[in-house]
């Protein structure tokens, strides 16, 4: 990649749709339009910036199509370079044939993620606000939404620069006390030091404290439906979405495969996954379904397991029992509305009953309920939607407390040069890891992994 260059891409999604969108960014961004787009005078480099005009898009002396050119200029543009965006009409033709002709013109393909790339290496957003584009182009519900327009507007990245800034400070205090003899050192320097480190070490448990709400609303909680074959499982699953997504038959061992779809509960997505009933089978096809099922098992955020109150209680019953954990399962009794036949010595303890009728919606919305109570106790649902870590910073904050733990320690045992010495490289370390999640500190790898995840139009 050269910042040199110029270059161009589709930006909106392909299909039909009423218009669709090709943006050039770089230094010959308007010298590309003057060649291809043929507008009333003046020529599209000597127009104001954030204006727009309708013209014939070319490709030579073959016009390709019509519509509007915006013009943006350094350094007010998404990517902070010269930028001008074609508006032509809905459909992959069209727009293919206009990023053509930016090409006959002398732009070269954008890669993924090259125009947010741009926009972080040109100083217009950190690192954080980067990751927070996709997090909005993918988001999976209103909550989603709103979380990666906080981090977007900043909100993370002050959190992330406030502990930066915190570090920072004991790094320099540690820094000063080199220069005292020993025996001349203040008093209050050492508690400062560590009641400084103690604060940092705060605000990071509080950074981590966000993940897993970053994870589920960046992922979909994982929600998997077990249970033992024909108790109802695909029934619910197509009850929860609202359509049929999974074929329903009184046909035991059904569903073979992992059948997943997603469900927004309380504004948090779902991925909610049918398995294959848990049984003893021949069948090689079906063993293979059961294992999936297990595997599904080993990952669940949630778990709902169900039985079948109208059929009697088995060893299998009891084996399936110690799948449910406490805080992460809901065991539904189905079919209440049949002769009950079902029976066990002792139920699983800690673990939330709701007895259904899922053909007739009964217990529907006790099950919901019950759902919403379990995202619950990891996500605050009733706060504001707020800005939330990912994976790639709660590694980073993960290694950074434990540098800072260590650090502790070996103030806490004596203020002496050598403990100095042993503590100030390892808090410059910590600093630079921070820097790695804003950007302030940064590498080719470490950019190529952020932006491998973006689209072409990002």
């Amino acid at each position: 990649m050269s910042a040199s260059e110029t270059i161009a891409a589709i930006i909106t999604a392909p299909g039909e749709a009423g218009v669709s969108i090709v943006r050039v960014s770089g230094p010959e961004a308007f010298e590309i339009a003057d060649k291809i787009f043929k507008c009333n005078a003046p020529a599209p480099s000597l127009r104001k910036a954030n204006t727009f005009v309708y013209g014939k898009i070319t490709d030579g002396d073959v016009e390709v199509d019509e519509g509007l050119l915006l013009i943006f200029r350094a350094p007010h543009s998404y990517t902070a370079e010269d930028v001008v965006e074609f508006q032509c009409h809905g459909g992959g033709t069209s727009a293919k044939r206009v990023l053509r002709s930016c090409f006959h013109a002398g732009a070269r393909a954008a890669d993924a993620g090259e125009f947010t790339r741009r926009a972080f290496l040109n100083g217009r957003i950190d690192l954080l606000q980067a990751e927070a584009i996709m997090d909005l182009v993918r988001a999976h519900s209103d909550r989603s939404q709103t979380a990666a327009l906080q981090q977007l507007e900043g909100k993370l990245s002050q959190s992330f620069q406030d502990l930066y800034d915190r570090l920072l400070q004991v790094a320099a205090q540690l820094e000063a006390t080199l220069d005292f003899p020993e025996d001349e050192l203040p008093a209050s320097v050492l508690p400062q030091i560590l009641s400084n480190l103690s604060k940092a070490e705060q605000d990071l448990d509080f950074l981590l404290s966000t993940w897993n709400e970053g994870h589920v609303l960046r992922d979909g909680a994982l929600v998997v439906l077990s249970g033992k074959p024909n108790v109802g499982k695909s029934t619910l699953l197509n009850t929860l979405l609202g359509h049929e997504r999974a074929i329903v038959s009184d046909i035991a061992g059904t569903t073979r495969d992992s059948i997943e779809a997603e469900f927004i509960l309380e504004g948090i997505p779902l991925r909610l996954v049918d398995t294959a009933g848990l049984r003893e089978s021949v069948d090689v096809i079906e063993q293979q379904g059961i294992i999936r099922t297990r595997d599904y098992l080993s990952k669940a955020d949630l778990h709902i397991h169900l039985i079948d109150l109208s059929q009697k209680a088995d060893s299998q019953t009891y084996e399936n029992f110690e799948d449910l954990i406490p805080g992460k399962s809901i065991l539904v009794c189905n079919k209440s509305d049949l002769p009950r036949m079902f029976h066990v010595e002792q139920w699983p303890t800690g673990i939330p009953i709701v007895e259904t009728a899922i053909k007739d919606e009964i217990g529907y919305q006790e099950l919901k309920n019950a759902l919403a109570s379990l995202l619950s106790s990891s996500i605050d649902l009733s706060a504001r939607p707020h800005a939330v870590i990912s994976e790639r910073h709660r590694l980073v904050l993960v290694e950074v407390k434990t540098e800072l733990a260590g650090i502790k320690d070996l103030l806490s045992g004596c203020m002496g040069d050598e403990a100095l010495v042993l503590a100030i490289p390892g808090l410059r370390e910590a600093l630079v890891r921070l820097g790695e999640v804003t950007g302030r500190e940064y590498h080719e790898d470490l950019l190529d992994e952020v932006f491998s995840t973006f689209c072409i139009g990002k």
